[in-house]
């Protein structure tokens, strides 16, 4: 315990992590509710206004504020992010659990999906369920969801087979204890510090892939604001205004190093 507490204390990683991603998530959540002007109105007369004590990030080319999408749209983006990672951690330590402790026919079926899951790259896979499914958040969460299963389904899976036979869990079966109570109250929490470092990488892959959905607009749809899409929409204005690019680019990269030392900061206290 005194160890535990003693790299606690030293860990910069995670009090680097917890600070970027707490300023991050905040600003997200201030951007659903209130942002200093408008995420929508637009002004003439404004348009492509420098970075300023008016216009911290300057204004874009309906002159919105930048700084006011950039709340909205990283709080979109974690929030998609979020709920992606959630869907496939929950339906895949439901596989994992089922395939890894009782085998057998499940675990053959489960695990050839996941390998022709593997097999396909990633973003491309989502770019065709997408296609399929239709532009929306909803498709984009399912879509990012099924294809972030397979990686949670192998480490749980691989976890219970490690776990199933250990001497507490044979002994709760000799004292009759039922099957979903030992998969998901006697193993379940002992898997969770090597899950959990999972759903902290999870989230930036997740982040990423949002970003580079909603850039190449088939993720958040105008004018709603995500990074992604004002990184798309930047993109033509480069040399009249820099800084319109730059703001969302910076906060792409913020939230992610943010959750990148957070994960790692939480790996070191569970070594």
């Amino acid at each position: 315990m005194a160890s535990r507490i003693s790299s606690l204390k030293w860990n910069k990683y995670l009090f680097a992590g917890l600070f970027m991603t707490g300023l991050a998530v905040l600003l997200g959540i201030a951007g659903f509710f209130r942002t200093p002007y408008s995420t929508t109105a637009m002004s003439a007369a404004e348009r492509f206004d420098p970075p300023s004590l008016r216009h911290l990030f300057g204004t874009d080319n309906f002159g919105r504020d930048i700084f006011s999408r950039v709340m909205q749209g990283m709080g979109t983006t974690i929030l998609i992010s979020a709920l992606v990672v959630l869907f496939s951690a929950v339906l895949g330590i439901v596989l994992g659990a089922l395939t890894g402790y009782f085998g057998g026919l499940a675990d053959e079926v489960v695990m050839r999906f996941v390998d022709a899951v593997n097999g396909f790259p990633s973003i491309l896979l989502a770019l065709v369920m997408i296609s399929i499914l239709g532009n929306g958040r909803q498709n984009l969460i399912l879509s990012l969801g099924i294809v972030f299963t397979p990686s949670y389904v192998r480490i749980v899976r691989s976890e219970y087979l490690r776990l199933r036979d250990a001497d507490y869990i044979r002994r709760a079966r000799l004292m009759g204890v039922g099957k979903a109570r030992i998969l998901f109250v006697h193993i379940l929490p002992n898997i969770l510090p090597v899950f959990w470092v999972s759903v902290m990488i999870g989230l930036n892959n997740a982040i990423l892939a949002e970003s580079g959905m909603s850039y190449l607009g088939i993720g958040v749809q105008p004018p709603d604001a995500s990074l992604g899409n004002m990184l798309s929409d930047a993109q033509g204005y480069l040399q009249a205004a820099p800084w319109y690019a730059l703001a969302p680019g910076l906060a792409i990269v913020w939230v992610v190093l943010g959750f990148s030392l957070f994960s790692e900061g939480i790996r070191r206290l569970c070594e």
